[in-house]
C-alpha cells in the first residue's frame, strides 16, 4: 500500500509542495535584505553578545557554526551558534536572525512555558519517531492492527511536538523585534526588514506542522478504509 499511487499521495504531495514554498520564500527573502547592511554598523556575533548582556545573561557563549541558515540555541551547553552567512554579517536579515536566538535564550532564563514542555518532550517525540514506521510496517506485513494503531500513534507525536514549537518560535522573533527595535540596534526601515525575515522563517514551521498533519491524515484515511473493506 506504501509502494502505489493512492489518492492519499496527494496529501503528502500538498504538504511537500507547501514546504517547498516556505522554504524558497525565506531563502528568497533572507537574500533580499542580507545585501541590506544596518546604520549602526555592528555584526550580528556582536548584536547578540549585546542582546544577552542587556538581559543580564553573561554565561551563554555565541559561536560560529558552519552551513547556511544553521543557526539555533544550544542550551544544554549554553551557547548561540551562528552560520556562516549571520556570525559576521552587518545585514538587517542576520541581526533579526540573531536576535531571535537570543529570543530563545530570554525564554529559557525566564523559564517561558511552551519551551519548557517542548524541551520536556523532546525525548519521547525522538523516540516515537524513529519506532513509528517500523511498527507500521509491521503492522501491515503480519496484519497486526493494533501494532498499527501504535505506529501512527507515536508518529502523531511529531505533529504534536510541532504543534508546541510554533508558539516558541513566533514568540522569540516577536521578543528578537522589541529588543532590536526598543535598543535603537536597527532603526525604522531596517526594523521592518529584519520583521519580514523573522516572519519568513516562522512559516517554515507552519509549513512543517502542515505537511505533518496532511501525513498523520493520510495515514488515518489509509488504514481506516483498509478496516472497512
Amino acid at each position: 500500500m506504501f509502494f502505489y499511487f493512492d489518492p492519499t499521495w496527494w496529501l503528502v504531495i500538498a504538504g511537500i509542495i507547501i514546504s517547498l514554498i516556505a522554504s524558497g520564500n525565506v531563502n528568497a527573502t533572507y537574500k533580499k535584505y542580507s545585501k541590506i547592511n544596518n546604520n549602526g554598523g555592528l555584526t550580528a556575533s556582536e548584536v547578540a553578545k549585546l542582546i544577552l548582556k542587556d538581559a543580564g545573561i553573561y554565561e551563554v557563549r555565541i559561536e560560529h557554526v558552519e552551513g547556511e541558515l544553521t543557526d539555533h540555541y544550544d542550551p544544554k551547553n549554553k551557547v548561540v551558534r551562528l552560520s556562516d552567512s549571520v556570525y559576521d554579517s552587518k545585514s538587517v536579515a542576520a541581526i533579526g536572525v540573531a536576535a531571535h536566538e537570543c529570543g530563545h535564550v530570554i525564554q529559557h532564563y525566564k523559564g517561558y512555558i511552551p519551551i519548557r514542555i517542548r524541551n520536556a518532550i523532546v525525548p519521547v517525540v525522538n523516540f516515537g519517531s524513529k519506532l513509528s514506521w517500523p511498527l507500521i510496517l509491521l503492522g501491515v506485513l503480519f496484519g497486526l492492527t493494533n501494532l498499527v494503531d501504535i505506529g501512527i500513534i507515536l508518529f502523531s507525536l511529531v505533529l504534536v511536538f510541532q504543534i508546541v514549537t510554533l508558539p516558541v518560535e513566533f514568540n522569540a522573533s516577536k521578543r528578537a523585534v522589541t529588543i532590536i527595535r526598543d535598543s535603537g540596534i536597527l532603526l525604522g526601515e531596517e526594523v521592518k526588514a529584519a520583521k519580514k525575515v523573522l516572519n519568513a522563517a516562522a512559516m517554515t514551521y507552519v509549513a512543517g506542522a502542515i505537511a505533518t498533519a496532511l501525513q498523520v491524515l493520510r495515514l488515518f484515511l489509509l488504514f481506516g478504509r483498509q478496516r472497512r473493506n
